[in-house]
């Protein structure tokens, strides 16, 4: 084919030279013909044109034949290089079949490498699994508690003066609180928590005998601050039938109640049962029922000779009945009725005030010490009793000293059985944050006796309380008023509100406002204003000095809080 090509390409300018001397001979027969027949310009003109015609189309032949030739070269040119690109590729295809060879001994060793390297990466693999699987453990049982507490900073303030008072000093201190705890799911229906609080330094020890404060005076010369367990519970609450809550331990309140009978900070002890039952019905949006077994002094038997000598175990028992009613959309009513029987009470009046051996022949209210025995006979060691101490409020119920000689302790004149009824409403105002609660309580000691200093029973106590706002979103305030007024035997003296003038016996008002900072931060006002109800009554707190006949006089105390919680 390439020579057929060739050849071609050589007759095309000989048959291109034939045609034209052709066309010229012919020109030449024309001319002399048409000179002959017909010897006018007009046609040799004619002539003239067709021959220049031709000759263009001969140019132009010779060019296409000229470019025909480049092309032949170039082709030769081409095919010489792709000769040469052949036998490079030979080449190449040689040194790579021997460098394939190479690898295909490469990826022999290298697949014995992966089949080592999976092994490996398999056991790792398994390994890494059963680590997984057990930090996966360790996740699923932490993400199942929560850590909570909070730290409370306080500057507290207390005045009482009167005309001629020498001795009323205002005393200024500075109050630490700090609370950490844990509370989580141990199972699918139980709920276990356990906390921490601060406590008191008394001569240099941990002090945890006051149940009512968890605060500590920031003083005694920067000495390291007590903290011990404040709270241990377990609740149990059946995912099958929610409406039962079972609590056993040391736990915060579960039922209704104010600080006319109980302080916040004091966690009772025992049991409770509570059962609640929830209702679509337009009024009444639940109704719960609740037993009380609160344990606050065990006395272990020991023996005496032959006889085993047993002690009685002191109790609270009692129940609650707690109703939540929607009246209207806006309004909240929740009312509660509460019984609660202290059994065996007397210890806490010998704990808060013991008696104690005389400190000379002649003293009264006191265990006297052994008369010095005649010349030559041993001398009777001095009376040392055990004493628990509970220092908490200070105690104003009225009491008296009972049995005889070493045998005397501290009781009181009356029992003690809180009847409590409380109201709790709610109501939505027109400003969102602003909504109006009210609260009114009404207590009475069915036990309460008349003690000779009192003429009538001293067995009632009233609570009175209404604010306005909330303590949800930043820059929250709430601003309210709280009134009280607790009959000397009303409620135990050392179990409820420790700011007041006095635990009972007393009439007290207090003006706070709470300005939420940030979610977590709270800054707080208190301002307490209180005296004693009845000066002439039995362990009635007074002025110091305070002369006869004179009204108790009013004294303030001013708290400012900084709270952060967590």
């Amino acid at each position: 084919m390439k020579k057929l090509a060739v050849l071609l390409l050589l007759a095309v300018p000989v048959l291109l030279h034939a045609q034209a001397n052709s066309g010229k001979s012919k020109l030449r027969r024309q001319y002399k013909k048409a000179n002959a027949v017909d010897p006018t310009l007009t046609r040799l003109q004619e002539l003239e044109k067709t021959v220049t015609a031709q000759q263009q189309q001969i140019q132009q032949l010779t060019e296409d034949l000229k470019q025909r030739d480049r092309q032949w070269a170039q082709f030769q040119q081409d095919y010489v290089q792709a000769k040469q690109t052949a036998s490079e590729a030979q080449t190449q295809a040689a040194t790579a079949e021997t460098a394939s060879e190479q690898a295909n001994t490469a990826v022999v060793a290298l697949k014995t490498d992966v089949a080592k390297l999976e092994s490996s990466v398999g056991q790792e693999t398994t390994s890494d699994k059963e680590l997984q699987k057990r930090i996966g453990g360790v996740e699923s049982v932490l993400s199942r508690f929560r850590l909570s507490g909070d730290i409370r900073l306080r500057s507290d303030s207390i005045f009482q003066n009167y005309s001629g008072c020498a001795a009323c000093v205002a005393r200024n201190r500075a109050n630490l609180r700090v609370r950490l705890g844990i509370e989580g799911k141990l199972g699918e229906d139980f709920i276990g928590g356990a906390y921490v609080a601060s406590g008191a330094n008394v001569n240099g020890a941990p002090s945890f005998t006051n149940p009512i404060s968890t605060n500590d005076t920031l003083t005694n010369f920067f000495e390291r601050k007590a903290i011990g367990f404040d709270r241990g519970y377990i609740i149990y609450r059946p995912q099958a039938a929610k409406w039962i809550k079972l609590t056993g331990g040391k736990f915060a309140y579960d039922w209704e109640h104010t600080d006319l009978t109980f302080d916040p900070d004091l966690n009772p002890e025992g049991f409770t049962e509570k059962f609640s039952w929830d209702f679509d019905n337009s009024i009444i949006k639940s109704v719960s029922l609740e037993g009380m077994e609160l344990l606050f002094n065990e006395v272990a038997g020991g023996l005496v000779g032959a006889n085993i000598s047993r002690g009685v175990d002191s109790n609270a028992l009692g129940g609650q009945a707690v109703l939540k009613l929607q009246p209207a959309k806006i309004w909240t009513s929740t009312p509660s009725a509460t019984v609660l029987n202290w059994n065996g009470a007397d210890p806490i009046a010998q704990a808060a005030s013991p008696v104690l051996p005389c400190t000379s022949a002649t003293s009264t209210g006191c265990i006297q010490n052994p008369l010095t025995p005649p010349v030559g006979t041993s001398l009777l060691p001095p009376l040392t009793p055990a004493v628990r101490v509970l220092n908490a409020n200070a105690l104003t119920n009225a009491t008296f000293i009972r049995g005889t000689g070493t045998g005397q302790t501290r009781a009181f004149v009356s029992g003690f059985e809180y009847a409590d009824f409380i109201w709790d409403n709610t109501i939505l105002t027109p400003w969102k944050h602003f909504p109006w609660h009210v609260t009114a309580e009404y207590e009475q000691n069915l036990r309460a006796r008349r003690s000779i200093f009192a003429p009538s029973k001293q067995n009632k106590g009233y609570w009175f309380d209404t604010n306005m706002g909330a303590q949800k979103q930043r820059n929250d305030l709430q601003i309210g008023y709280n009134w009280m007024r607790i009959e000397q035997d009303a409620v135990i003296s050392q179990f409820n509100e420790s700011e007041l003038r006095a635990p009972t016996n007393v009439l007290a008002n207090r003006f706070y406002l709470n300005w939420l900072l940030r979610c977590n931060t709270t800054a707080a006002f208190n301002w307490w204003i209180g005296r004693t109800l009845n000066r002439n009554l039995q362990n009635a707190a007074l002025a110091p000095g305070l002369p006869a006949g004179r009204q108790d006089p009013y004294t303030n105390r001013l708290q400012f809080d900084l709270i952060y919680k967590f």
